[in-house]
């Protein structure tokens, strides 16, 4: 895909070629068996659907001759690079700092990440159009400035790493509870996300923020088994039980964390999962950590997360007067804020106000898993 990319200076052609070498080998391979180098193939593939669209258009002389000496498995960028494993080759390249960080970030998650348009789009909290429109602007800038696309030498690596990072964790996230999947939990998400971190943090040492991300994610991914109940529904953090939770990753995320320190946003945000991962939970030092992370990158989301630290902290009236605040704000479609509130109001006995909010969160949610806990709170509101 960087190859094509590179070569054709358009986004959209060279996606519509890997994706039909897709197709072709979905209908060869099973007939004909697997090729000796299915990697190669798809590239020979892919390079020939590129020419023959390029022929049929008659354009781009340059670009078709280049397209014809492209042989698979040739070194497809001269650049000499550090980066050890081909998808973070990709990850990087697809980061280009000539894109807006947001665009580069949705363009990576929607081409490389495995996340479908709507599901970047909650990862972004934003809606299905608009993030499909940013998504055709970022192609359309790379084809039209003519953006060199390809791997990154590792000098530029520093310069690209931040939105790599956020890459990596909305991945893990979308893993973590997905948008719409029948299943609340894709683990193929979350072991990718980590396993890309664990390569960063050995190729990265030094950088406090891979080590507080791979300590993030794998804190979060050690309870997976207790997330669930035998029906399939979510089990909130307060309900869990401790013994399912994995001890030897929570004991390397705790280490992890605290190696990275309290510096950056993933540092900080390790730090709050570290604690969480404690015998006791010690909210007034967590509600400390999000007053940190609120002044080092402020965010409605963790805002509202330090409002549900704080009415643990300092009572449900505390946490509700935060989150009151977050309203008509860009978290009105977000249906954790309402969820939050409810659980708030219901705390507070202000039982209709909180029926409302929950039907508010369950409207917004399109997580079955999500839905079937809002529906199970509002029956135990009328009883």
């Amino acid at each position: 895909m960087a190859t094509l990319i590179r070569i054709l200076g358009d986004f959209d052609l060279a996606e519509e070629a890997v994706q039909e070498a897709f197709v072709i080998a979905l209908e060869r391979w099973p007939r004909d068996g697997l090729p000796d180098n299915p990697g190669a193939w798809i590239v020979r593939t892919a390079r020939n659907r590129a020419i023959d669209r390029l022929r049929r258009a008659r354009r781009y002389e340059d670009k078709l001759r280049e397209l014809e000496l492209l042989v698979p498995g040739q070194p497809d960028d001269p650049v000499e690079t550090s980066l050890p494993d081909d998808r973070l080759r990709l990850f990087f390249t697809c980061c280009h700092p000539a894109l807006a960080p947001e665009a580069r970030v949705a363009l990576t998650l929607r081409t490389l990440g495995g996340l479908s348009t709507p599901e970047v789009a909650r990862a972004f909290l934003t809606g299905e159009r608009a993030m499909q429109q940013r998504l055709v602007r970022a192609k359309r800038k790379i084809r039209d400035a003519g953006i060199p696309y390809g791997v990154p030498p590792d000098h530029e690596l520093p310069d690209r790493l931040r939105s790599l990072l956020t890459v990596l964790y909305l991945i893990f996230n979308e893993g973590y509870l997905a948008t719409a999947d029948d299943a609340v939990v894709r683990r193929e998400l979350c072991d990718e996300a980590i396993r890309l971190a664990r390569l960063l943090a050995d190729l990265m040492p030094d950088e406090t923020e891979v080590r507080g991300l791979l300590a993030l994610m794998v804190l979060h991914h050690s309870r997976r088994d207790a997330r669930l109940d035998a029906a399939g529904e979510l089990v909130l953090l307060a309900d869990q039980d401790r013994a399912l939770w994995h001890a030897a990753e929570i004991d390397e995320g705790v280490r992890v964390a605290a190696a990275a320190g309290l510096e950056g946003p993933f540092a900080i945000q390790a730090g709050i999962a570290a604690e969480h991962a404690a015998a006791v939970t010690d909210w007034t030092r967590i509600v400390a950590l999000y007053a940190r992370l609120a002044a080092v990158e402020p965010s409605p989301v963790i805002e509202l997360n330090r409002a549900v630290a704080v009415s643990m902290a300092a009572g449900p009236a505390a946490g509700l007067e935060l989150a009151d605040r977050l309203q008509g704000g860009p978290l009105d479609d977000y249906h954790l804020l309402h969820a939050t509130r409810a659980d708030l109001l219901r705390r507070l006995g202000r039982t209709e106000e909180a029926a409302r909010a929950y039907e508010r969160a369950r409207e917004l949610t399109a997580n079955p898993a999500e839905r079937a806990l809002l529906e199970r709170r509002l029956r135990e509101l009328s009883a």
